[in-house]
């Protein structure tokens, strides 16, 4: 779990959920994630983040997949399934657990205070007449700063944000948290490309890194998209272009978000993700956020 991997050759991936239709939010960040890799002439990697099944929804998993291949958006090695890799996650729980990174907890949601922080209760053993539910991850009261490929300097600080943090839940299963460095770290992924909705998790998961003695990959948060009023686009929204529009035109507003829209005379899919390849410029991608506007055009 501790040996550490080089950068030197360029690996990004994409890791949808399959709780529903992939949706506009998610193309952004499979669009962006796959022409960075092209462009730093590395390898896409897709994995089903499929590690919640009440939240999981039958075929979601498929059907994303067919929908990234309508974009051309092919993996360049087989795809891989979170739920498939139980046995790292378990060995990365107990090596937390034996370094002392991580402790047993009793506290269910209900005892947390009315911020959600977590304030230590179980940090130093179990009250008596307790049942461990849970494991959290320790955290130290300091900042955990980064260099965001495209939001800049962040400094985030988990125990003022969370607290000490779940990697193992109460019903058993493993947290996104521990479960993404994990699986990351063993598909040497050097570059995260993702969407800013997730850049708060980053300074977690750094610090899961640190303590699993795991080479950390670098960073870049993708803009937030927002419908007309400024608001987070929802993923059940009846205006996701992915559901709204064809292809071609999907495919044009993700790419206006990412700041790489083609010229209007290209109208197919293929030609527009094949010209966004020839042009981009990773410089260009905005902060955001980013609102696509009403018409396509």
């Amino acid at each position: 779990m501790s040996v550490k991997t080089s950068k030197s050759a360029y690996r990004g991936r994409f890791a949808p959920s399959p709780t529903g239709e992939l949706h506009f939010g998610s193309l952004v960040a499979a669009v962006g994630s796959f022409l960075r890799a092209r462009a730093r002439g590395g390898r896409w990697l897709i994995r089903i983040e499929d590690i919640d099944p009440p939240r999981e929804v039958p075929g979601a998993a498929a059907s994303q997949l067919r929908t990234l291949a309508t974009f051309g958006l092919v993996p360049d090695e087989p795809v891989m399934f979170q739920s498939r890799l139980a046995d790292r996650h378990r060995q990365a729980v107990q090596q937390l657990m034996e370094t002392g990174h991580a402790f047993p907890c009793a506290c269910s949601r209900r005892d947390l205070p009315a911020d959600g922080i977590y304030p230590g209760t179980c940090r130093n053993g179990i009250a008596a007449g307790k049942t461990a539910r849970s494991i959290r991850v320790r955290v130290a009261d300091e900042a955990i700063e980064f260099c965001d490929g495209i939001q800049g300097l962040q400094s985030h600080n988990p125990a003022r944000q969370t607290g000490d943090f779940i990697i193992r839940r109460a019903d058993g299963l493993i947290a996104y948290q521990l479960a993404v460095v994990v699986d990351d770290a063993a598909s040497s992924i050097t570059e995260v490309v993702r969407g800013a909705d997730l850049i708060d998790s980053t300074a977690r998961q750094l610090h899961l890194y640190r303590c699993l003695g795991l080479a950390e990959p670098d960073h870049a948060h993708l803009p937030l998209v927002v419908d007309e009023n400024g608001n987070k686009l929802s993923k059940s929204s009846g205006a996701d272009p992915i559901l709204r529009y064809p292809p071609a035109i999907a495919l044009r507003l993700a790419l206006r978000v990412l700041g790489h829209e083609p010229p209007a005379a290209l109208r197919s899919a293929a030609s527009q993700l094949e010209w966004a390849g020839r042009n981009w410029q990773f410089e260009k991608i905005p902060a955001g956020p980013a609102a696509i506007g009403v018409q396509p055009g």
